[in-house]
């Protein structure tokens, strides 16, 4: 076997700076979030919900692969910072610039890899390659974080996020997964629990 030529690659340290973009820029926070948590999340999240899916409602899909995929989702971020929803959303014209923007923060990211892994990560980096079944996870994922994050900013006595829960819960709710209907009522409620009650 021949031995692999090392190449010198800024990716992961570039990644790695994700932690310092904050989250809900627009609003008043009582509980600072960066991206990087927030990726986290997202992929504890997108694994729990393909696992109850495959095990309760007769889904067949690869957990493990969501889960990585989802620790990417907001990967972008790193090159355009977090764009707020609000804004992101404002128009047609807005969606379809910044999606373009993001397209190109996909291929920038890619072309921080050595050649021979860029179509390894391609598929986690690129959402348009993701299938259809694992981005709906995900992104049910990441809107039930964003609805979660609400939910702890109301708790903290924070009024600003109350439209905000109002609005991703309806929307959870309209869309209807199973699974996140079943994460909300066996392990959402525990959220609201303080550190001494969850040890039971």
């Amino acid at each position: 076997m021949k031995p692999v030529p090392k190449v010198s690659s800024h990716f992961f340290a570039y990644v790695s700076r994700l932690r310092w973009i904050k989250r809900w820029g627009l609003m008043r926070n009582a509980i600072e979030e960066n991206v990087a948590t927030h990726s986290w999340e997202v992929a504890t999240l997108a694994h729990a919900l393909a696992l109850i899916r495959n095990r309760h409602f007769g889904g067949r899909v690869n957990a493990d692969r969501i889960a990585a995929a989802a620790l990417y989702h907001d990967a972008t971020e790193v090159i355009t910072g977090d764009m707020p929803t609000p804004v992101k959303y404002h128009s047609r014209v807005m969606r379809e610039a910044f999606g373009d923007i993001e397209h190109k923060a996909e291929e920038e990211l890619l072309a921080l890899l050595p050649e021979d892994l860029r179509e390894d990560f391609s598929p986690y980096l690129r959402e348009s390659r993701l299938p259809a079944e694992d981005s709906e996870l995900i992104k049910a994922a990441d809107r039930l974080s964003a609805w979660l994050k609400c939910q702890a900013e109301v708790r903290a006595g924070n009024r600003e996020f109350e439209p905000a829960e109002k609005q991703i819960r309806q929307r959870l709710e309209q869309e209807s997964l199973p699974e996140v209907a079943y994460f909300m009522e066996v392990f959402a409620p525990g959220y609201e629990k303080p550190l001494d009650n969850l040890l039971g």
